[in-house]
């Protein structure tokens, strides 16, 4: 055990007994967001959350620009998670928003250590690549996003939240915005950069770990054509699209996501067992 790693990343175990379920947050918010799903796995599965670095109630000390610049200092904290914890393989990654392409890197730097990711809303690029790629925003509306948080942080907040949350309810834009404020502004600018900015689809096709993607049906923050794109581009992929408004099905329709979960790991089960024989 690597006690500095557990208290630097806030990691929270919960159960002994079964496989290994790794939750991982998306920008801007932190491991609570899991606790709508948690509990009904409680029974089957040992459940490991943290906080990435400069997120929740993680060490913000730790912080380091250059590392957390980009996604590959995010998927560094995951391996040293599972490093602490001693983990070496059969982990399901559960992973939100840009969480999915933090987990796709981590997978390719160690494939023997996950079994299956699963893929909340996720994104290989936010930017548009016209004619073959629309991932939902110009370069020039994503600058004036970071424009806005250097202006006026908590304006920021309150502007963005409502967009992630969609149609979901204002409880959900109500965590979503303290969750962002809460954020230190300094580690929230390095994130979003990193977070908006990536271009992971390069990176698709050296993922060996079956996935499971998770869609939602209205996104602002990651369109229908971004889901099919991943399908398409993932080997051993299944998508499966939500019929829900915003980007955090998890927080908003928690039911729909644990029953997505359960089917995708009973169907998957049942492969393994099958080719073993």
């Amino acid at each position: 055990m690597k006690p500095h790693i557990i208290k630097r990343n806030n990691v929270n175990v919960h159960g002994s007994q079964g496989p290994v379920l790794m939750y991982a947050h998306g920008f801007g918010c932190n491991q609570n967001m899991w606790s709508r799903i948690t509990p009904a796995f409680a029974a089957t599965h040992r459940q490991v959350l943290f906080d990435y670095v400069g997120s929740g109630q993680s060490e913000l000390s730790a912080f380091d620009p250059q590392r957390y610049a980009t996604l590959a200092g995010y998927a560094q904290d995951v391996l040293d998670v599972c490093d602490a914890l001693e983990l070496e393989r059969g982990v399901t990654f559960v992973g939100h928003s840009v969480s999915g392409s933090i987990g796709l890197l981590a997978s390719i730097a160690r494939p023997q250590l996950f079994d299956r990711l699963v893929l909340l809303g996720p994104s290989p690029c936010f930017l548009n690549h016209p004619p073959d790629y629309l991932g939902g925003f110009e370069r020039e509306d994503l600058e004036g996003l970071l424009a806005l948080m250097e202006q006026n942080y908590m304006g920021w907040a309150n502007y963005l939240a409502p967009v992630v949350a969609g149609s979901s309810g204002e409880q959900v834009a109500g965590e979503l915005s303290s969750s962002f404020c809460s954020t230190d502004p300094r580690v929230a600018k390095v994130f979003a950069r990193a977070t908006f900015f990536a271009d992971n689809r390069a990176d698709l096709a050296r993922v060996t770990c079956p996935s499971l993607i998770l869609q939602h049906r209205n996104d602002a923050l990651a369109p229908m054509g971004v889901g099919q794109f991943l399908a398409d581009h993932l080997a051993q992929s299944v998508l499966r699209v939500l019929d829900v408004s915003g980007h955090c099905a998890h927080m908003s329709d928690p039911a729909l996501v644990i029953e997505a979960m359960q089917q995708y790991f009973a169907a998957t089960t049942m492969t393994h067992t099958a080719s073993a024989h």
